[in-house]
């Protein structure tokens, strides 16, 4: 990205840009709106709100040309191994795209997905009728994901947003962390006889997740007693069925997927049986078909003025690389999405969190931003404060659905009015002479007022988006979630980096290995001044 034209150019226009303000970008276009959103059956993006002009965009977009953009979209969907660390195609997209087959080594891919789906439906519709009970012929009534990171995050996004439509009245938990707390807080309110597991891990051999599901497994037999009633509570997401097997899970309890859908990208494999166990298949179903026409936007769409994942990138690529703004922040205004932060964290940092390119190179360039953030209404009470006044700008995606059947107006105009006011503040902020006014006016003394207006001084010049849902549906649930996987693709690729790789959480793994034999022997091996006085604090803590 560095040596291209475009970039340098960037370089040049920001130095104009800069001097612009938010506030004067409108008064000098009254039409800016119509200019700078798009919108997608009935998703609306608004990126109006952002330092940029139609010259902006412009340049930004023939980054992403030289940058060969579309070229490595074709890649992607073609089944291409795009991932070249690890030799691997990225497919995420084929797990919902129903109208054609996709092949990777001349093997339809598609045929293998369908089988899955397939599987998981009819396991799912048994769960629902009453058909696959517990070991005592009792119903199911509780369901334990047991899983870390993208095998955590993604289903339990999607079980808290479309809670609503929740099957059977079904209660679902999820364990992801290796403190025991957890997993024990969570067993403490169920009955072995009507709780179903999900071990979700592609190796089976995750040591958080193996910890949690040996756990759970010690507990439940605890109760049955015999090892055969594992096969009635404990089924699997993974490729190791001989390790599955050896759990104790019965092989028609397997559910498969693929090296071609990496871990925050998979859930819509397999890793998505928690999901279809909780709302159904038919609302699964709705999901992948608004991912879906996501994905077909994305790709179909070459005018890149016009793709929406596209032009967040450019924005958020704009911000992190021009105006050196390292954070973004993520403020959906709905508290079904609280765990979408969360979720866009993982997906972003893990994908593009990388200091060297393709070819192994460093890079003389930032790449990923930090991503965090809450939801937004809690925001505003907690860490706003920061974001209006504080020395530091942070760019926002704002998310709002314009109605939620499930909640009623007067809640909704109320959470709406605030997401619409936070923007507007953020954009226009307040003068010192429109707050001495205001105090003034309320019948402060004017030198108190003068005091006063100093901290009420908002410099504004804070860029939003704000991304417009009709509601959060299924359908529209796995709209918003494919753009920004798509989002985040499209930097890594102008990056010049593998979005598909996650080497950086390798080192820890290993080393905890270490430190746990040492633990566990209570010899130490070699390691640093520290690490070596912090295991001997803990080897010694019962002596």
């Amino acid at each position: 990205m560095i040596f291209t034209k475009a970039y340098q150019l960037l370089q040049q226009h920001y130095q104009i840009i800069k001097h612009t303000s938010l506030l004067n970008l409108f008064n000098d276009d009254t039409n800016r709106f119509e200019k700078f959103n798009l919108k997608l059956n009935d998703l609306v993006f608004d990126f109006s709100k952002n330092n940029i002009t139609e010259e902006t965009l412009s340049i930004l977009v023939e980054l992403a040309n030289e940058c060969k953009l579309l070229e490595q979209v074709e890649a992607m969907f073609q089944g291409k191994k795009i991932n070249n660390t690890e030799n691997r195609a990225v497919l995420h997209i084929a797990l919902r795209d129903k109208n054609r087959e996709v092949y990777v080594d001349n093997i339809n891919i598609s045929k293998d997905i369908n089988i899955v789906l397939e599987k998981m439906k009819n396991f799912s519709q048994k769960v629902h009728n009453n058909q696959h009970l517990g070991y005592t012929k009792k119903p199911i009534t509780d369901i334990v994901n047991i899983g870390i990171g993208g095998s955590d995050l993604g289903p339990a996004l999607v079980c808290q947003a479309l809670k609503p439509y929740r099957k059977n009245n079904l209660n679902i938990y999820f364990v992801s962390s290796v403190d025991g707390y957890q997993i024990y807080d969570i067993l403490s309110e169920l009955n072995p006889e009507t709780t179903l597991f999900i071990i979700a891990s592609k190796t089976f051999t995750t040591q958080e997740t193996m910890i949690n599901a040996n756990t759970a497994r010690k507990w439940f037999l605890n109760q049955a007693k015999d090892i055969k009633n594992i096969k009635y509570h404990f089924v699997a997401a993974s490729t190791n069925d001989q390790a599955v097997e050896e759990f104790g899970i019965d092989r028609e309890n397997i559910f498969h997927f693929w090296d071609f859908v990496g871990g925050r990208y998979s859930l819509f494999s397999a890793i998505g049986l928690s999901i279809i166990l909780y709302i159904g298949f038919e609302k699964f179903q709705e999901m992948q078909n608004g991912a879906y026409d996501m994905d077909m936007h994305f790709w179909q769409t070459k005018d890149f003025k016009k793709n929406l994942p596209v032009v967040m990138a450019l924005i958020s690529i704009w911000y992190n690389n021009f105006f050196n703004y390292s954070t973004q922040v993520i403020s959906p205004y709905n508290t079904r999405l609280a765990k979408f932060p969360a979720y866009i964290q993982q997906l972003e940092m893990e994908s593009n969190g990388k200091s060297v390119d393709k070819e192994g190179n460093l890079l003389p360039y930032k790449t990923a931003p930090v991503i965090w953030g809450d939801s937004g209404i809690n925001a505003q009470h907690a860490y706003y404060q920061l974001l209006h006044q504080g020395t530091n700008i942070f760019p926002m995606d704002i998310i709002i659905s314009l109605s939620d059947k499930f909640s009623d107006k007067k809640h909704n105009d109320a959470l709406i009015a605030n997401a619409f006011a936070q923007s507007e503040a953020f954009l226009a902020g307040k003068t010192f002479e429109a707050a001495l006014l205001e105090l003034i006016a309320n019948g402060i003394d004017e030198e108190k007022a003068k005091f006063l207006a100093k901290h009420k001084t908002f410099s504004g010049n804070r860029p939003t988006n704000m991304i417009i849902m009709p509601e959060i549906s299924p359908y529209y649930l796995g709209m918003l979630i494919a753009l920004y996987e798509h989002k985040t693709y499209t930097e890594g690729t102008i990056w010049n980096i593998n979005s598909f790789d996650q080497m950086g959480v390798e080192l820890g793994k290993q080393l905890t290995k270490t430190i746990l034999y040492d633990i566990a022997t209570k010899t130490i091996s070699v390691h640093d001044d520290s690490t070596t006085n912090l295991i001997k604090l803990y080897i010694n803590k019962d002596l």
